[in-house]
């Protein structure tokens, strides 16, 4: 949207803070997109939404319906780390992360892996990662249809709509001799597995590359993964003549990836495996510090660091607010504000590249405070 009286560029973006050192990292976040945005011409504005541990425990509600639609209305959304001690574990994640997820049909999960200056990497390596995960984000083995059996009988029902599809059926299982068992469906659909290989075309494109790698494990798992092999192929053949494709087992590219981690561009993966790879990336790349992740779909769109809360390191400065500024570039660049996302990215790069190692964050040997870290930052753009 466009602010007639100003005649700056104005965008709406929701903000859900989290716990632990959600809070201090969003609030870092949120000064450098102001101060790069500024430079292009564009205001943000942010609007915070309470929901995390603490706003479970004070009302019992999760993530009300009516703010679902409220969130909707926004151009984006921001979100810090989810998780706290005091809440079992699954429920924030599954009633915040993962709804939000499925209800905005986010079904591309971006996650770029990328060397910074003076961040620490396990395997030393001449060559500098420049590489990116595009995961399938709604279907695979998460969609949540399975159940336990303690008798060695299950009948479990099935009833779930996701973008583009509604699924509904049951599944019927007897084991003998009865003992119990557990059962999870994984579904991969043709819908699904097309508009995630475009994506990873087009991301291609983007970066001047010619080449998506597939990963997957059809050898073994021939109709759920040789299904997203076969469909990723024909998409990137028929509607992609300038690309080229290569196929690659999800165990092989761990193997090479650990030898040789700048070895790949476009890493295109089904659900699971884009879970377990963006990962061991963000490891190769000197850890989840630098890592940043976006939820992309059709609707609202939602970009989040990769860490977790850290709840233990909350409130003391020591939390690294890199990896939340990396996707709040992230969410600049989605709204088409690209040279904001690359000014950035660029800061981010020359504050590691020149501060003096007290300077940087308690994380990568330096002894800088969250906001000391931010601070550097928007000097450097």
């Amino acid at each position: 949207m466009t602010d007639i009286k100003s005649d700056r560029k104005k965008f709406s973006i929701a903000v859900i803070q989290g716990d632990g050192i959600g809070p201090e990292v969003i609030g870092e976040t949120r000064a450098i997109a102001d101060a790069a945005a500024s430079k292009e011409g564009a205001l943000l504005e942010w609007v915070d939404y309470p929901f995390g541990a603490s706003y479970y425990l004070r009302t019992g509600d999760i993530l009300p319906e009516s703010a679902i639609r409220e969130m909707g209305k926004h151009d984006a959304m921001l979100l810090g780390a989810i998780g706290d001690p005091s809440v079992k574990p699954g429920i924030l994640e599954q009633g915040i992360l993962l709804k939000l997820r499925f209800v905005f049909d986010q079904y591309v999960n971006l996650r770029p892996a990328v060397s910074f200056p003076n961040v620490p990497v396990p395997v030393p390596s001449p060559e500098k990662m420049d590489s990116v995960v595009i995961r399938e984000n709604t279907e695979d083995i998460y969609m949540g249809l399975g159940d336990i059996s303690t008798d060695g009988t299950l009948d479990s029902s099935m009833d779930i709509d996701r973008g583009g599809y509604s699924l509904r059926g049951s599944l019927n299982l007897t084991i003998t001799p009865g003992m119990g068992f557990a059962a999870q469906v994984a579904l991969n659909t043709r819908h699904g597995v097309e508009r995630i290989a475009r994506y990873a075309c087009d991301t291609a494109r983007r970066r001047g590359e010619d080449l998506v790698t597939i990963v997957t494990k059809s050898n073994a798992v021939p109709a759920l993964y040789g299904f997203f092999e076969d469909t990723a192929k024909r998409i990137i053949e028929s509607e992609y003549p300038d690309l080229k494709w290569s196929a690659v087992n999800v165990d092989a590219l761990c193997y090479h990836l650990v030898r040789r981690p700048a070895a790949y561009g476009v890493l295109l993966c089904p659900n699971l495996f884009g879970d377990i790879v963006s990962d061991l990336q963000a490891g190769l790349a000197g850890g989840l510090g630098t890592a940043a992740g976006g939820n992309i779909g059709d609707g609202l769109s939602m970009f989040e660091p990769v860490h977790g809360s850290a709840p233990d390191i909350a409130g003391t400065g020591r939390a690294n607010p890199i990896a939340a500024v990396l996707s709040g570039a992230l969410l600049l660049r989605h709204l088409g504000l690209d040279g904001a996302a690359i000014g950035v990215e660029g800061a981010v790069r020359r504050y590691l590249e020149t501060a003096p190692e007290r300077a940087r964050p308690f994380e990568f040997g330096g002894s800088a405070s969250c906001g000391q870290v931010g601070e550097a930052i928007i000097k450097n753009i």
